[in-house]
């Protein structure tokens, strides 16, 4: 495909405007406007996207559907800016807009409240957004109208569909990279509702030093400050943001009720899918018999347990080995209240909850298009990050006791750490 067969199909028939107060005028196709409007995608807009944290940040009420309408557009813009300086592309007209498509309905079957049920042994929200692409209904015939292919995007979503196919592979990398639509889109929405400066990037200009070379997308070297500062971004983000205190409090409280439910046969893993915030807690009210699902409505209603106590993350540590598995910890968290059980008579089982939160990385593995035009691996420029990363991870990870709040915090500790001892 030419330069100007590509501007072509990403310029014309794009007659509509979505207006985003982040990105301002997001321009779209008559089809792909259609395609919001299916229940599938119009049920993002009643998801917040960072779940409880407005109980910490009130301004963070923005929904799933705002940053999927951010990704697609950042995606578009990669396209322009790439197309733009390329004399050809190995790409097709299906295949650009069955990306458009995938970065619009990338999220259309994630799970309400965030993270709070990431560590459940649920599917992946990518596998279900296939799921629902593919199945024969409004989503897939408007789908089909915008000239994309249903069946490539969902490959492009969900990586552990097969595929051969290059050019699947190609947009597959670009909605899952270091400089993705996705990652650019959440953490300069997420900080603009927080009201905080800590996710904010010079997007326009990260978008402006992309290229297509080799078969890939590589980055111009004079913008590799940019990739420092989308991960020390992240990095702010997750300690400010996505893993305050209070934050975890409200996110561990509500999986610890969640699991507590699956366990005891109250709740089955498949009537959590496909559900928006409103359809998450009917559910949880319609069982509200159920002592441990006390923990979603204080949640909700910003009641949250305090932390106690914590520590950096030890792989060697006791409490870390016999609860890294979470349908484990309940163990570990019932001998914990059986230490404070005789002090604090108030005090239930399911109010003891220790919070791990997953690992994560800062590595990045984008090319670098230096001034001679030759490529090379980011490994090779030194970067900070290659050497802080690892070092920024363990600040942020840290193993956490929840507890109500009349538990002092000095019972908390030795009740924590005398578990911890014990083999």
């Amino acid at each position: 495909m030419k330069r100007s067969e590509a501007l072509d199909l990403l310029h014309g028939g794009f007659i509509h405007t979505v207006k985003d107060p982040l990105w301002g005028n997001i321009p779209m196709t008559e089809a792909l406007k259609n395609l919001l409007e299916t229940d599938d995608v119009e049920k993002l807009s009643r998801i917040k996207q960072n779940g409880p944290a407005y109980h910490i940040y009130p301004g963070a009420v923005h929904t799933r559907l705002n940053h999927s309408l951010g990704v697609y557009h950042l995606g578009r813009e990669i396209l322009l800016s790439v197309a733009t300086k390329a004399a050809e592309l190995p790409l097709t007209a299906t295949g650009i807009f069955s990306f458009l498509a995938a970065c619009l309905l990338h999220d259309i079957g994630h799970f309400p409240y965030a993270h709070s049920l990431k560590e459940l042994a649920l599917r992946e929200h990518e596998e279900i957004a296939a799921d629902l692409i593919l199945r024969k209904g409004a989503l897939n015939e408007a789908l089909a109208k915008t000239g994309a292919s249903p069946e490539m995007t969902a490959m492009i979503i969900a990586k552990d569909l097969p595929s051969a196919d290059w050019e699947t592979s190609f947009y597959r990398n670009i909605l899952s990279g270091t400089l993705d639509p996705d990652k650019l889109d959440y953490l300069t929405r997420d900080a603009f509702f927080a009201g905080i400066p800590y996710g904010k990037q010079d997007t326009d200009y990260i978008i402006s030093s992309l290229s297509f070379t080799d078969g890939r997308i590589v980055l111009d070297e004079s913008a590799l400050s940019s990739v420092e500062q989308v991960l020390f971004s992240k990095y702010m983000m997750y300690r400010n943001l996505y893993w305050h205190k209070g934050v975890r409090s409200a996110t561990c409280m509500i999986k610890k009720a969640l699991l507590s439910a699956l366990r005891d046969g109250y709740i089955e893993y498949d009537d959590l899918y496909i559900k928006d915030d409103y359809e998450f807690h009917e559910l949880c009210r319609q069982k509200s018999e159920y002592p441990p699902f006390s923990l979603i409505e204080k949640a909700e209603h910003g009641i949250l347990f305090e932390r106690k106590y914590s520590r950096p993350f030890n792989a060697e540590g006791n409490v870390e080995k016999k609860s890294l598995n979470i349908t484990e910890r309940f163990r570990t968290e019932n001998m914990i209240y059986e230490e404070l059980a005789e002090k604090y008579p108030d005090l239930r089982e399911y109010e003891v909850i220790i919070d791990i939160p997953e690992p994560i990385s800062f590595e990045t593995d984008i090319a670098i298009r230096t001034a001679d035009g030759s490529v090379s691996p980011i490994s090779s420029f030194g970067m900070i990050f290659q050497q802080a990363g690892s070092v920024f991870s363990k600040t942020l990870r840290m193993v956490a006791l929840y507890l109500p709040h009349y538990v002092a915090e000095k019972d908390a500790m030795l009740a924590f750490e005398k578990v911890d001892k014990d083999e």
